[in-house]
């Protein structure tokens, strides 16, 4: 039977909606009752073909992956995990990063020793593209870069990166794993969280974008791979899915085209990031206010990183769909389900 952690996040509901269309009972892993009824609404709003007979092939069970009682409980007959769940935050706050080590990094741990005590058969996890730093200027990032811990510019990242060595970790102690490294995902789900929040934010009227190039990938294209690693004989690999290279000024002058919202004419500069980090960094100290702007990603967010594909292509067969076209389909739901 199949486990799929973080069920109700942006991957885990489209990955239980293709996975329905198996009629295969499997688990989906839940931690609040309440985000049953909003993933219910979605998959039939979005779905076109999702039927009564789908969503009863989804059996929903509590999964705090920092419960080890309950995560024992939703391992119960298990033989392949997807694990989805992550939470992802830039809050630079000390206990923010407690926060992202405790989900990311701890989690992350408690799911694969679950998964080698109950000898799981496969384990793929979708990490991301943050986990695997930089690469020197004008080179692409390879799923053979070599790994440079200092080049991990923020504490998200550092905690990717920390729940990847969990995974390794696993596979040297016998369990069969896989790792997928999506860029940022673009598709509907929750639209205030993750990167679906960019959507909500353009709506709301932006003024500035930043000139930061990196990967972006539609939410299909990484349901496929998941998939596709799963049902293969593939272990202890990675893949990066990136379908295109972009500058977040091109990714929301779409974004903002598709939504009929006034595109943004400003770029954002470092010295403006570097006041903003000034600034908060003075409330977080005297006052207690957050802080979201961390010292260490004012350079990185500035920068162009560029990501190679080939291996997701040759090996896993992904045909990557073009990022226009996400875009049109995303904000097309958004746009449905959204009053203006």
């Amino acid at each position: 039977m199949i486990l799929v952690t973080g069920a109700t996040g942006l991957v885990g509901r489209h990955l239980i909606a293709e996975l329905s269309k198996s009629k295969i009972a499997f688990k989906a892993g839940f931690r609040n009752t309440a985000k049953i009824e909003e993933v219910r609404q979605f998959l039939f709003a979005y779905f076109d073909g999702f039927t009564e007979e789908n969503w009863q092939t989804i059996h929903w069970v509590s999964c705090d992956i920092n419960d080890i009682p309950e995560l024992e409980n939703a391992f119960k007959n298990i033989t392949h995990v997807y694990h989805c769940a992550g939470y992802i935050s830039y809050d630079v706050s000390e206990k923010n990063y407690q926060k992202l080590r405790k989900i990311n990094i701890e989690g992350t741990a408690n799911v694969v020793n679950m998964a080698l005590k109950f000898s799981v058969e496969k384990l793929v996890h979708v990490s991301s593209i943050a986990a695997l730093g930089s690469a020197p200027k004008n080179q692409q990032i390879t799923e053979e870069s070599a790994r440079d811990e200092n080049s991990l510019t923020d504490n998200y990242a550092i905690t990717k990166f920390g729940a990847e060595m969990e995974v390794w970790r696993a596979s040297q102690e016998g369990l069969n794993v896989a790792i997928v490294n999506p860029g940022v995902i673009i598709g509907a789900g929750n639209w205030d969280v993750g990167s679906c929040k960019i959507f909500t934010k353009v709506n709301k009227g932006l003024k500035f974008t930043i000139p930061l190039t990196t990967g972006f990938v539609a939410v299909e294209d990484v349901v496929t791979a998941l998939i596709e690693l799963m049902n293969s004989n593939i272990k202890n690999e990675r893949f990066i899915l990136v379908s295109e290279n972009l500058s977040f000024e091109e990714v929301i002058t779409q974004i903002a085209t598709n939504l009929n919202k006034p595109i943004p004419t400003k770029v954002i500069r470092p010295w403006m990031v570097k006041i903003g980090w000034l600034v908060q960094y003075v409330g977080r100290k005297i006052f207690g206010t957050r802080q979201q702007i961390q010292k260490s990603a004012i350079k990185s967010a500035f920068g162009q990183s560029f990501y190679n594909n080939e291996k997701a292509k040759t090996v896993l067969g992904i045909d990557f769909i073009p990022i226009e076209k996400s875009i049109l389909r995303t904000a097309h739901f958004f746009k449905q389900t959204n009053s203006f």
